[in-house]
């Protein structure tokens, strides 16, 4: 959990260059940073930064969500949640606490209301019920399989299943109360506090009838041991390190987030929990020469949602909110369950009214493309995205047959899922990540580090990977920072840019003989991550990125000079990260979204204007220049990849949904879009 406001964490070494060249650089996972901070209990394999390891085989698909309260995949997920289940992957929901608040199920209008926590845990239940029942095409009020199910530890847990046709959810509800007995909130003391056991609520009508308990470790244990059990090709969670947000106590207080920070206190200790659990099990499955497992993570934004613009548009922000309708059901439904037919306070029109505006937007904590694309040698194609946490390679088995081999080993994990990446003159592949160099409670280290992995020659392999440090000073500033964007510039540097802990951009620029200056503060106005960087036709390095009112701005005056920010750009609020390309006639192009637009925004940083393209849809836009004019990839609103190419539109049919963030290749012979499939494999497609 984050510190309080105000406080000073240890200092960290942002400046260090270290090479992580064995496994003992990774055990500070989850090991002591000093003798005079306590460590956490339990010891256990540590992760292994080091390549090499083989890798498990694709599979079938399976969608794992490990959530805070009842709602948060409804709220925050959605619709990624929805289309891979319309896609037919299985879903398994993990719900932490059980979500008993103050024990009031509140009926709008109703006035005051006597607390039940057992009754309002139950009726937070059966709204899920009801929301996945119409999300699997079935009556709201459809009977679910409900059992006990033993856990690792010997734990119990209620587990409701529901299945139509070939398709399948499950819902996992270990329900630890959301307080401790003296009033404290349970799962961030859990976190943070040496010594806690929290009791588990039994809710009403439920068939698990004895209370349960659980403390740090076995928290992360059952965690990992659900990991194992289902083995998951996705992870989906909240945001384990939310922004820094100064809000008044009266609307701090008001909107349910944390002293300092822009989320809901729970939503960032599960989402700690489980990316600790995250690494156990990967460090577990690897213990002694065994497979990395065959996933991907993602984590989402929570309440950070109601600080920016909104960027769903209304025929898929109507879609998304449709389905809290069910879970907030009425207290006028007959739905069977005597506690309650679902959280009357979010039912009908009120996750639309609500001035919050959780549900308008789906933001990742990590954006950017998935897979980093190179061809290689003879033209054959070469993907890198983040799998088990770790670094894979995946290469075409032939120069244009579509189809991949199996995954090669990188290392450097635990890593968060987007990559960096900029290509050298003479072609080598630099890829950035953000490692968790730290993730722990109990007041144990909880750092994270920019990395860098470098290949040695074109095509072949790579160095060991080395250690770039954070821009901020204190760790719990350094875990606010961004996902890493690079760039080349013709003169040989490689700029290395984050979002940084005040929300502005911090760089680190790598000279032609390959040696990196320090961490620099580019100021500037407060920003979103997904930022995006261009080359123009002078060869001068321009960075952009989304404020709340407009797109923000950094340049060179001339090319081999710093880069520093720009007057304001005067361009419409965006409501996506922009795409900036080069133009042919080496101008800067930016492509955006408007907030709550499906419309696409085109803008010249210089030069002409460019011509308006319609391409409908939401999220971020991938493009790049071609004779014929910009190629764009994106999602249409029905979540689908589509492709603007030559001035005609198609979409990739008849294929299981997406992961966020495909990528566009441009090659010789036409556009190539790769992207990470929920079987958490690449797939490859040529229009």
């Amino acid at each position: 959990m984050p510190a309080r406001p105000g406080e000073s964490g240890p200092r960290s070494g942002p400046g260090r260059r270290a090479l992580i060249t064995s496994a003992a650089a990774a055990a500070a996972v989850l090991a002591v940073s000093s003798c005079s901070v306590p460590a956490p209990r339990r010891t256990g394999p540590a992760p292994d930064p080091l390549p090499g390891k083989p890798m498990s085989s694709p599979r079938r698909a399976l969608l794992l969500q490990i959530l805070a309260h009842p709602d948060d995949d409804l709220y925050f997920m959605n619709p990624d949640t929805q289309q891979t289940l319309d896609s037919g992957v299985p879903l398994v929901c993990v719900y932490v606490t059980a979500g008993e608040a103050n024990g009031v199920n509140r009926i709008p209008g109703a006035g005051p209301q006597p607390a039940d926590r057992a009754a309002y845990s139950s009726a937070r239940h059966q709204g899920l019920r009801q929301a996945y029942a119409v999300l699997l095409g079935l009556p709201r009020f459809v009977e679910w399989q409900k059992t006990v199910t033993t856990l690792r530890g010997d734990r119990k847990a209620e587990l409701n299943t529901l299945a139509h046709g070939d398709r399948r959810v499950e819902l996992v509800f270990l329900n630890l109360a959301m307080h401790t007995t003296r009033g404290r909130m349970g799962l961030p003391s859990l976190w943070e506090a040496r010594g806690l056991s929290l009791r588990t609520v039994v809710a009403d009508g439920s068939p698990l009838q004895k209370a349960g308990s659980y403390d740090y470790d076995g928290l992360i244990d059952v965690l990992a041991g659900l990991m194992e059990r289902y083995r998951p090709t996705v992870v989906q969670t909240l945001d384990p390190d939310p922004d820094i947000q100064h809000s008044d106590e009266a609307t701090r207080r008001r909107d349910s987030e944390q002293p300092g920070y822009s989320d809901h206190a729970d939503h960032t200790a599960v989402s700690s929990f489980a990316w600790a659990a995250m690494i156990r099990r990967v460090a577990e499955a690897t213990e002694g020469g065994g497979e990395v497992p065959g996933f991907v993570a993602t984590s989402y934004r929570g309440y950070y949602n109601r600080h920016w613009p909104k960027n769903l548009p209304e025929p898929v922000l109507r879609k998304k909110a449709s389905h809290l309708v069910p879970y907030g059901g009425s207290p006028d439904w007959e739905c069977g369950n005597a506690a309650g037919c679902g959280d009357y306070n979010v039912g009908g029109d009120r996750p639309l009214t609500n001035r919050k505006g959780w549900v308008r937007s789906t933001h990742y904590r990590y954006p950017g493309a998935r897979p980093v694309v190179a061809t290689g040698p003879g033209g054959r194609l070469t993907a890198y995205g983040v799998l088990g946490l770790r670094v894979a390679r995946w290469r075409e088995t032939a120069p244009g047959s579509g189809a991949w081999g199996v995954p090669d080993d990188l290392g450097g994990g635990p890593l968060a899922p987007a990559l960096g990446a900029a290509a050298l003159p003479d072609g080598r592949q630099l890829l950035f990540g953000l490692r968790f160099a730290a993730l722990a409670g109990h007041g144990a280290a909880n750092t994270r580090e920019i990395v860098l992995l470098e290949e040695r020659g074109t095509g072949g392999e790579f160095g060991a990977w080395t250690g770039l440090g954070n821009p901020e000073k204190r760790h719990d500033r350094g875990r606010r920072i961004g996902s890493p964007v690079a760039v080349a510039a013709p003169d040989g540097r490689v700029h290395l840019f984050v979002r940084n802990a005040d929300k502005g951009i911090s760089t680190r620029v790598r000279d032609a003989a390959g040696r990196w200056g320090a961490w620099r503060d580019l100021g500037g106005g407060e920003i979103q991550d997904g930022l995006a960087t261009a080359v123009d036709g002078r060869g001068r390095v321009h960075v952009f990125a989304a404020g709340r009112e407009t797109v923000h701005h950094w340049t060179q005056d001339a090319p081999g000079g710093p880069v520093g920010p720009r007057p304001g750009t005067g361009l419409p609020t965006p409501g996506s990260s922009p795409t900036a390309l080069t133009s042919p006639d080496g101008g800067i192009d930016l492509v955006y979204r408007r907030p709550a637009t499906a419309g696409l925004t085109t803008a010249r940083v210089s030069g002409a204007r460019p011509a308006t393209v319609r391409f409908n849809g939401y999220g971020a836009v991938g493009a790049a220049s071609a004779p014929t004019g910009p190629v764009l990839l994106g999602r249409d609103r029905k979540g689908r990849v589509q492709l603007l190419a030559d001035g005609r539109l198609v979409r990739r049919r008849g294929a299981p949904a997406s992961l966020e963030g495909p990528t566009l290749h441009v090659t010789p012979k036409g556009p190539a879009v790769v992207g990470l499939g929920p079987d958490a494999t690449p797939w490859l497609w040529r229009p």
